[in-house]
């Protein structure tokens, strides 16, 4: 598949890439909630459907965002608005048409795993923590294909339960 537009991910992860434990997030930063939302708004959106009912029903669909969701279900029907595929060929197809210049991969496990050869760059917020009750993972990044090009560490505090660090990478 050639893709025209310059696709990101942005994810949250444990040190041994966890993301998430029977379909909830594994913490609470609030720095990283505004990260994400500074990074998203206006741009597109794509996600799983277990990603998207995983959030609160009252930011659901994300504002000021296409949301955009791939699910095997062909009959799903999500609020006014929401876009639905059944696969990821599809949504990327409908995204290249859309006039919004950002494009975000924004999860679960299994949409970031299908997503990430298409992808130049991730936004990354690396929890400094393990999860031992997470059952979603983020994929393994390979060195050769992946670069650190920035990272800004945050020690926790009383908003915030673990250190952590925003890292971007850019695809080799």
């Amino acid at each position: 598949m050639q893709l025209k537009q310059n696709y990101k991910i942005i994810v949250a992860a444990g040190l041994n890439n966890e993301i998430g434990a029977h379909g909830d997030l594994l913490w609470h930063l609030p720095k990283d909630m505004k990260w994400f939302k500074e990074h998203t708004t206006g741009a597109d959106v794509i996600m799983g459907r277990k990603t998207y009912e995983s959030f609160p029903a009252k930011f659901r669909p994300l504002p000021n965002r296409t949301n955009i969701v791939i699910t095997k279900n062909k009959d799903l029907q999500l609020e006014e608005g929401v876009k639905i595929f059944t696969s990821l060929e599809d949504a990327f197809a409908f995204s290249e048409e859309c006039t919004t210049t950002e494009k975000f991969i924004i999860g679960g496990g299994k949409i970031y795993e299908l997503a990430l050869p298409f992808c130049s760059e991730i936004y990354l917020t690396r929890v400094h923590a393990s999860f031992p009750q997470a059952d979603t993972f983020f994929p393994e990044l390979n060195p050769r294909i992946w670069r650190k090009i920035w990272e800004e560490y945050h020690l926790s505090d009383e908003k915030h339960a673990y250190d952590f660090s925003f890292v971007r990478y850019e695809k080799v």
